[in-house]
């Protein structure tokens, strides 16, 4: 069988740990291509991958992702089968047109934003992605949305929940808790653009059958994890609680992520000022510049993060239901080594349990596993090849229910 070439799109750091995976497993795949804004950035990227001895054939592109035309032109030149997309998720809807156009199996680990707007109007997916639907069927092309961690890897959970441990499933509460330390006064562990761009608009949470609302940091309470012990989080708005909410819609979903109070006080004071605002503004001197943008540029960028960090994290599932006639609940969930994923591949944690899910997804598709002609978010496709697959590629699944804490 003719394996399928791969390009990836965007060349930060969860592209970084994309692109190592999909070299360490270059046996899955034919050659692979990345491709940036910032052509150097992809060429970095190909650098490390070579320092690590690794021998499949690379190549660099530079291109414009929200020209939808020049992407398809790429996808054609270097004949690639999947597109891997973990740039911004703004550039989502462009780069899925290019894979519809040119019937490309497409990846993304994320929902469509538009950078003028704060777009969380529910179900999300439903104004953007979910209107390709019958194009993407017509196509004959495959494309799964929302295949990093959170969203990714937790839906996997929840459907893993369904098949094999539940009758009735009537609550998904999603936990993010990162007790990583990086040392820097103030830093985001992802793009600060679409960090701050989650937790400035309202909280949306699926409960009783319709979506509530909350302010951000208005409910929070304490967990106690594998790995990381007692921890707060918060109810957040997330994109995994708007497609959850239509396959589970008789559950509860909720999307709860960890903050410490640092993070809290400098979060508070950037949104009081405004600049948190992603609605462009005129300085003195009849500059437009939008607030958000310029807290971006002054923050440290993410994957310099990845020397210094220290401590693990810990993401999972806490599901509720009936099994046989009675209550029951488990808590499916991974720990991920900040040090561990930079001694692997030179980046942080989080973005090691982002970038190395669209691989599985990519290995997945490409031997016809879920390479399903349609478009599906990763709930609806069989969810314990992906996590045992995972667990191979350096992320393994844990469950504790009513027999202990044990592999999935």
């Amino acid at each position: 069988m003719l394996k399928q070439n791969v390009l990836i799109i965007g060349a930060g750091g969860v592209a970084t740990v994309t692109a190592h995976k999909v070299a360490q497993w270059a046996s899955e795949f034919g050659t692979l291509h990345i491709a940036s804004r910032t052509r150097s950035k992809a060429d970095s990227i190909i650098a490390s991958l070579r320092e690590k001895g690794h021998e499949m054939e690379f190549t660099s592109h530079e291109i414009d992702a929200m020209d939808s035309s020049a992407v398809a032109d790429l996808i054609r030149e270097v004949e690639a089968g999947i597109c891997i997309n973990v740039g911004s998720a703004f550039i989502n809807m462009t780069v899925l047109q290019a894979c519809i156009d040119t019937a490309c199996a497409y990846i993304d680990t994320a929902i469509h934003e538009e950078p003028d707007k704060i777009c969380e109007t529910p179900p999300w997916y439903g104004n953007y992605e979910w209107k390709r639907r019958e194009a993407v069927e017509k196509a004959g092309m495959t494309a799964i949305l929302g295949a990093g961690f959170d969203p990714g890897v937790v839906n996997a959970y929840a459907r893993l929940a369904e098949d094999d441990y539940f009758d009735e499933i009537t609550s998904i509460d999603i936990v993010d808790i990162n007790a990583g330390s990086h040392g820097r006064y103030f830093a985001t562990n992802f793009d600060p653009e679409i960090n701050f761009r989650e937790f400035t608009g309202t909280v949306y949470a699926w409960q009783g059958g319709k979506w509530t609302e909350n302010k951000m940091f208005e409910v929070g309470r304490e967990w106690d994890l594998p790995a990381v012990g007692k921890q707060t989080a918060y109810l957040s708005g997330h994109d995994e609680v708007h497609s959850l909410s239509a396959r589970y819609a008789d559950a509860d979903v909720r999307f709860w992520m960890g903050f410490g109070a640092h993070y809290i006080n400098v979060f508070t004071v950037l949104q009081s000022l405004g600049l948190l605002s992603e609605q462009p503004v005129t300085t003195a001197e009849g500059q437009e510049v939008v607030p958000l943008k310029v807290v971006k540029a002054v923050l440290p960028d993410p994957a310099s993060l990845a020397p210094d960090y220290t401590g693990k994290t810990c993401i999972g599932d806490l599901v509720k239901g009936r099994k046989d006639g009675k209550d029951a609940e488990v808590f499916i969930y991974n720990v991920a080594d900040h040090k561990e994923a930079y001694e692997e591949v030179g980046s942080q944690g989080i973005s090691y349990t982002a970038g190395v899910p669209p691989v599985a997804a990519a290995i997945l598709i490409a031997r016809g596993d879920w390479d399903v002609k349609r478009m599906a978010n990763v709930e609806d496709l069989p969810a314990r090849p992906f996590l045992e697959l995972l667990g191979e590629m350096g992320l393994p699944s844990r469950v504790i229910d009513a027999s202990g804490d044990h592999p999935i």
